[in-house]
């Protein structure tokens, strides 16, 4: 089971992000847009091909982007369930 801390450590190290840490990771902000992690369309291509290399899940139903990817909490679940 992917834990919270591992995956926000993931993300941070695979996006670059900088001036962050996992810890100021709130679970359920969103990822996308101003009030969350500011992620943009590009981040998102490379967070679909980063939880295929880390973790071997597929999200290939692009109607259920919006739902998988609105925080961490529901990528993780999605991540822990399909794995």
């Amino acid at each position: 089971m992917v834990t919270s801390n591992e995956f926000k450590i993931v993300l941070i190290e695979s996006l670059n992000l900088e001036d962050i840490t996992a810890d100021e990771i709130d679970d359920n902000s969103p990822l996308f847009g101003e009030e969350g992690l500011g992620l943009d369309s590009v981040d998102s291509i490379e967070l679909v091909l980063i939880i295929e290399k880390e973790y071997g899940v597929k999200i290939s139903n692009s109607e259920q982007y919006h739902d998988i990817f609105a925080s961490v909490n529901s990528l993780l679940t999605y991540i822990n369930e399909n794995k």
